[in-house]
């Protein structure tokens, strides 16, 4: 079992929810967040005063999945989140990290058959 978490571009999360879907991958947390990497943020003009904005307006996706799943759920994030045919700086990151247990609150189910 892997917890991916992905952080996109808000303007890419239905394209991402398509290409998951179509890998049939239907669960996943998506959460607002903020952050910056080699794009460091912008310049903006309010009132007439020049200022900078550090942190950029981010999705984060956190998808459980069992090991068949993971290059499917990996390649369908890519698919769905990259701007252009070669993406462009700012399109995201995808993390994979191993998941000890999972437990299904309702039933009790323990490993991957709770995901």
């Amino acid at each position: 079992m892997k917890l991916v978490i992905a952080i996109i571009q808000p303007s890419r999360l239905e394209a991402v929810k398509e290409a998951l879907t179509e890998v049939e991958v239907f669960r996943l947390t998506v959460m607002d967040c903020q952050g910056f990497g080699r794009q460091k943020g912008h310049t903006e003009v309010y009132r007439g005063h020049e200022f900078t904005v550090n942190l950029l307006r981010k999705v984060q996706l956190q998808i459980a999945v069992n090991e068949d799943f993971v290059e499917p759920t990996i390649d369908a994030i890519v698919k769905g989140a990259r701007t252009g045919d070669k993406g462009e700086i700012g399109d995201g990151k995808i993390f994979v990290v191993p998941m000890d247990d999972c437990i299904r609150i309702r039933t009790g189910e323990r490993g991957p058959e709770a995901i």
